[in-house]
């Protein structure tokens, strides 16, 4: 059992008396509004609230979102109407728990293939217009499947797949690892609880077994990185979460000798310079394994993770995985956009991020796909198939980068062709493509582009219409929009 004590404790930001003030309001009012209500674990109401509260003091939001988890179930499940809401803190609040309702109402209905159409399409929508709605749904899904073994069998695997198809895949899009990695060993347990024990119980065998050998590996660094002056922030040991390793051994005919991230070091550093200077104090200790670094600080991943791996032959031969970061890449990789703002825009409110105030900033920049899902789903009109399509292979589906010859950076989907890579530069050019260059070789346009290439599309002088054989290989839905487009303009569709 939780109290508001141990929500305002866990504040990341300044625990100011204002901050405090509205929280502690909140709290009151969704305990007077939940007096006697209880949920199917038998604990009283009140207890889902404060852990939804919790969820979100932990990755650093504010007060304001706080405040909308503890009041998140009100409008829903008591008498108290939004508009009491509203009168009592303000319209700002409100708005997220409005948010949040409507997303309550998505459930998983039918088959897979049906669970996505107009409710998930509406729950987009939402979060195009707050992305604090979605946080707050987040933190109130991660009670809710921590406490889900309260439900009969076939409500947890309802509920668990909703979570594995859903919920983690706006996660991981967020940059929220933490929950992400919560959400999906929780879906794991239920919907496949054998292969959750079995995993369970061999990393646990595995790390105790490694244990002692990356105690010593930590001793070793520790002394190297102090003789070269490097302030170590925090290095500890860290294993790899239960799900991720079941897909991993998946991949690798359930060997756990073939697993070298299942345990590992992270070392924590102030600067980006000192990464750098760490990996190479790492690598002269310790020999490399050819083909196994990967620096995600020079190339972060779409959803804006930063860091450098390495894998080492660390004390006495044993493979292991180190990563490097910066104290900001970490909080990000754990706490997403939360921790992104909150190191970009100190002192500037929420309002200025969702469009309470014109003249202040709006969307980050990192959110532009949450802006391309409104407008896809604008140019789709009411084809919810085509809509659901296109998420499944724009928004779930892992993605690659690619660079302009001018340096840019462009975020694609796996499979994208030169097609895709056009439209996504500019509609313009998507029209007007005849050819394409990958690393100065001509290929076909409907070549898969490898993450990391240079993709330069050749154009035609003057505007043309594209061809009807680009929708049999285009793989996004901005592309086949606009192909379509052109295409019945010219009246060939």
């Amino acid at each position: 059992m939780i109290t508001i004590e141990t929500v305002l404790k866990n504040l990341r930001g300044a625990r100011t008396p204002e901050r405090e003030k509205l929280i502690r309001s909140a709290f009151e009012f969704s305990e007077q509004a939940h007096k006697g209500q209880k949920r199917k674990s038998g604990e009283d109401y009140i207890q889902h609230a404060l852990h939804t509260a919790l969820n979100i003091a932990h990755i650093g939001m504010g007060s304001k979102t706080i405040s909308g988890g503890l009041l998140h179930d009100i409008p829903e499940d008591t008498n108290i109407t939004l508009k009491e809401i509203e009168d009592k803190f303000g319209r700002e609040i409100a708005f997220l728990v409005d948010g949040v309702t409507k997303l309550g109402k998505i459930k998983l209905r039918g088959t897979k293939e049906e669970l996505y159409l107009e409710n998930l399409r509406k729950m987009f929508l939402a979060m195009a217009e707050d992305i604090r709605v979605v946080i707050i749904k987040l933190a109130d899904r991660l009670h809710n499947m921590e406490t889900l073994g309260a439900l009969p069998p076939e409500k947890q695997k309802r509920i668990a797949r909703e979570t594995l198809d859903v919920f983690v895949p706006i996660a991981n899009r967020l940059g929220i690892g933490e929950i992400k990695g919560r959400l999906e060993d929780l879906s794991f347990k239920h919907l496949d609880p054998e292969n959750y024990a079995l995993v369970k119980n061999l990393e646990e065998k595995e790390f105790g077994i490694r244990k002692k050998n990356l105690e010593k590996t930590i001793h070793e660094l520790k002394k190297e990185l102090q003789k070269s002056n490097i302030e170590v922030l925090d290095i500890y040991g860290r294993t790899k979460r239960i799900y991720r390793l079941f897909l991993k051994l998946q991949r690798h005919d359930m060997d756990i000798d073939k697993i070298y991230d299942l345990a590992g070091i992270r070392i924590i550093v102030p600067e980006v310079a000192d990464c750098y200077e760490t990996l190479g104090i790492v690598h002269k200790k310790y020999r490399p394994l050819v083909g196994r670094i990967k620096d995600y600080i020079s190339l972060p991943k779409p959803n804006g993770y930063q860091s450098i791996h390495t894998t080492v032959f660390g004390p006495e031969g044993k493979i292991m995985e180190v990563q490097i970061r910066t104290q900001r890449m970490h909080d990000e990789a754990e706490f997403g956009i939360a921790a992104h703002w909150a190191y970009n825009e100190k002192g500037t409110n929420w309002k200025s991020f969702f469009g309470f105030s014109k003249k202040e900033k709006t969307l980050d920049e990192d959110l532009t796909w949450v802006r391309q899902l409104q407008e896809w789903q604008g140019e789709l009109g009411k084809d919810n198939e085509e809509f659901i399509e296109g998420l499944k292979i724009d928004f779930f589906k892992n993605h690659i980068f690619a660079f302009t010859p001018h340096g840019d950076v462009i975020d694609l989907p796996e499979d994208a062709t030169p097609i895709d890579f056009a439209y996504k530069v500019h509609s313009e050019i998507g029209d007007r493509a005849v050819g394409a260059k990958v690393n100065g070789k001509m290929v076909p346009l409907d070549y898969k582009i490898k993450n990391a290439e240079v993709i330069e599309i050749i154009t035609a002088k003057e505007r043309k219409a594209p061809s009807q054989d680009w929708l049999r290989f285009a793989r996004t839905t901005l592309a086949k929009s606009h192909i379509k487009k052109a295409l019945k303009k010219e009246g060939v569709l």
